[in-house]
């Protein structure tokens, strides 16, 4: 079983790396070479216009694009799963997870990125900012679902190749899942939905849902989960399993606390 993650805007290159952790390569190499080398065309005003920045911002990820590597190293990369600093990624919280538990999510988690297609967690990651639903035009197409193709799906498909019934469980945003060409993903795939109560209804809450994200990540993880069936007793933060909203391809888990409403 694979779980996909979405990436994050903001990113953490201070706080130190624990000690002894390994790193691999990104598996995508000339993509994300090809996309820098787009991008480096850009003047910092066309960043902003292109991906709706500040001006700051715009500079800063011309910048960093412009110092950009196509090999990654301890010197200018980070581990993506440590690098991505969201709400999906305090969820995740992957620093307290031990040696074991980041082997284990190596080869069970995906991280989708408009960038570098598809990274597993210890993958070097260099600085940068390019979402996945970004108008950027390139020899394949006039967007990055036209640039990537099928070869997330596909890559997707090699990961799992040793399955005979894969599953994929989405924990991505649909920005992100919309990259996987669901023609040529071989997997059954499992959504996971987050609801919590507010104004007298359940409701997905964007942050709240995020964060959830991250926690079903970890909960997999940790119980080294091989089935949906076995992300049922999913617990964290006080959501529970609710059987009579979900269905075999998607499973709703529910919290209500204390003073709402």
């Amino acid at each position: 079983m694979l779980f996909l993650l979405s990436p994050a805007k903001s990113l953490d290159y201070d706080t130190p790396v624990p000690e002894g952790l390994p790193a691999t390569q990104p598996v995508f190499s000339t993509q994300p070479a090809e996309l820098i080398d787009t991008l480096r065309a850009y003047a910092p005003q066309d960043i902003a216009s292109l991906m709706s920045l500040s001006d700051a911002l715009a500079a800063l990820n011309v910048a960093r694009y412009a110092t950009w590597k196509p090999r990654h190293t301890a010197r200018n990369a980070r581990q993506a799963v440590l690098a991505f600093n969201g709400d999906v990624y305090e969820g995740l919280d992957a620093r307290s997870l031990s040696h074991d538990d980041l082997a284990w999510a190596q080869d069970h988690v995906a991280i989708l990125s408009g960038l570098y297609g598809v990274l597993r967690p210890l993958d070097w990651l260099q600085p940068y900012r390019l979402e996945m639903g970004t108008r950027l035009p390139t020899a394949h197409g006039n967007n990055l679902y036209q640039f990537w193709g099928p070869a997330i799906a596909e890559h997707l498909n090699t990961l799992q190749q040793g399955d005979t019934a894969p599953v994929v469980v989405n924990l991505a945003s649909q920005e992100y899942f919309k990259a996987v060409d669901r023609k040529a993903l071989r997997a059954r795939v499992v959504e996971c939905v987050f609801e919590d109560w507010k104004g007298g209804a359940y409701k997905i809450i964007s942050f709240h849902a995020k964060r959830a994200r991250g926690l079903m990540a970890r909960y997999a993880i940790t119980q080294r989960a091989q089935s949906p069936q076995a992300l049922e007793g999913f617990d964290l933060e006080g959501y529970a399993f609710a059987p009579g909203a979900s269905a075999p391809d998607r499973l709703v888990f529910r919290r209500r606390t204390e003073g709402d409403a």
